[in-house]
């Protein structure tokens, strides 16, 4: 069995990051101003958020002049995926046998 994916629990786990990542999945490229205005917390606040999705693979910047630009990386998600998978299979096994029994009752 992977490791749990505790970095990325840790990262999603605080709702302002959740939102922040959300946002560029949904509105694509965002500028650190663009995530401040619309986040309800200070741009120190939305830089820490950003540098932590950073260190987590869940966004990327792009520095364009004075503006660092920041998008998604939806594909940074793969390792939690990944373990969930594994509960994924373990309860369709599961739901399985409990049809098999079902049906071995109703006969």
């Amino acid at each position: 069995m992977p490791p749990v994916p505790d970095h990325l629990f840790k990262t999603l786990a605080d709702p302002t990051r959740r939102a922040i990542f959300e946002r560029l999945i949904r509105n694509g490229e965002q500028t650190v101003r663009e995530l401040t205005d619309c986040s309800g917390v200070s741009q120190p606040a939305v830089s820490k958020h950003l540098k932590v999705l950073k260190r987590a693979r869940l966004v990327r910047p792009r520095a364009e002049g004075r503006s660092v630009h920041y998008s998604a990386k939806p594909q940074g998600l793969a390792p939690l995926i990944d373990w969930m998978s594994l509960y994924g299979a373990f309860w369709r096994d599961r739901f399985d046998l409990l049809e098999t029994l079902l049906k071995r009752m109703d006969k």
